[in-house]
């Protein structure tokens, strides 16, 4: 199969949410037809691209069709069954790898594999039954973290394990779950960093990326973090690293805890774009999605670097809660903020929405900047 797909090819992307559609917008500014896969129709990513197939992702025969109409294929989310991506890639081009995909699906191996690398990571415990359990919560004690192996997202699938924890009734809710028991960390920070890797090994990363989650999801994100610059520098090729080692080409994002005492601990890996690097539409050279279309489309990377300080705060179903948010008051007081909507017909709680973005002279300035105008979009209500 050709690496290169110049501009006028098809791209497809499998996942239909805002990550998908942000790629798609940035895949049609350069050329590029995209087609969205998933089970939702009148989906974000759908509307505004150029086809939708509408079917599970176990449908091999749309799989194999969809495969069939494209160039390359790409994923906005990991959990696509492995089946199909394995009929995908007899048809078309399918990045990144499927090594990378299958290892980031299942925590222990993610751990594992980490570690195998040389890769520092919390010291974690893989969990097959109670008895599992028991040892593992006497060798890395309380606190620790038990989390399903498979799925769970914005802190689901995870539960403390405190010195008042029952462990008959937690595996009464975890039994029949492989599950990884990891050490708590006291962090001093949660920091990430974007990496892109080209077909030729080509490499950019974006990050230290500063992150502030709210009920396990992320809230606020600051770039550049405020980090010593060997902390930056090691996150970085830490990334580099784990993108060389899996032969990824596309964009991979990696959550790092930066310890109380200077450690930096890799917390989990996404193979895709990632919440937080929707700051580099405003703030970098070239995007997070601009970089995952350059990977799959066989062109160089575009320079990833910051242009400015920057800031970014989530939008989240609850600013939907007594009403449509007062958009043009927020664009009064706040015209350097920029307002990225995804789409989405139905506000929930907990449910992103869309995110607001600051350039300033300094991180703390594009902070203020985003939560402040986050603040006034409600502010008519109280």
């Amino acid at each position: 199969m050709s690496q290169y797909f110049p501009p006028g090819s098809k791209l497809g992307v499998m996942g239909s949410g805002q990550l998908g559609r942000m790629f798609a917008i940035e895949a049609r500014r350069l050329g590029y037809g995209v087609h969205v896969f998933s089970p939702e129709a009148d989906s974000p990513t759908a509307q505004v691209a150029d086809r939708e197939w509408v079917a599970e992702y176990d449908d091999l025969a749309a799989i194999e069709e969809f495969a069939r109409s494209v160039s390359a294929i790409t994923f906005e989310f990991e959990n696509v069954p492995a089946a199909s991506t394995d009929v995908a890639q007899k048809f078309t081009c399918v990045d990144p790898c499927v090594d990378i995909l299958h290892l980031s699906q299942n925590r222990n191996r993610e751990k594992s594999s980490l570690a195998g690398m040389g890769i520092p990571v919390p010291k974690f415990v893989p969990i097959h039954d109670q008895e599992d359990l028991i040892r593992a919560v006497e060798e890395l004690g309380r606190p620790s973290v038990l989390k399903t192996a498979t799925g769970g997202y914005d802190g689901k699938g995870q539960m403390m394990i405190r010195e008042e924890t029952d462990l008959d009734e937690v595996w009464r809710e975890y039994a029949g779950r492989e599950s990884i028991l990891e050490e708590f960390i006291e962090f001093e920070l949660e920091l990430s960093v974007v990496g892109a890797r080209g077909r030729q090994g080509d490499f950019a990363a974006c990050g230290p990326i500063q992150n502030e989650h709210r009920n396990h999801i992320l809230d606020v994100s600051i770039l550049p973090a405020d980090v010593p610059t060997e902390i930056a520098q090691q996150a970085v090729e830490i990334t580099r690293t784990v993108m060389n080692e899996v032969g990824v080409v596309g964009v991979l994002c990696i959550e790092f805890f930066l310890t109380r005492n200077g450690r930096l601990l890799v917390n989990e890996l996404a193979p895709r774009p990632h919440n937080s690097g929707h700051l580099t539409i405003d703030a970098c050279e070239t995007c997070q999605f601009e970089q995952q279309v350059r990977a799959i489309a066989g062109l160089p990377l575009g320079r990833f670097d910051h242009i400015r300080p920057a800031a970014m705060a989530n939008l989240l179903g609850e600013e939907w809660e007594f009403g449509e948010p007062d958009w043009a008051e927020m664009g009064r007081q706040f015209p350097a903020v920029k307002l990225h909507l995804y789409g989405k017909h139905e506000a929930r709680a907990g449910r992103k929405m869309g995110h607001l973005t600051c350039v300033a002279e300094t991180t703390q300035e594009a902070a203020s900047q985003v939560l402040n105008a986050r603040e006034l979009l409600t502010a008519r209500y109280r």
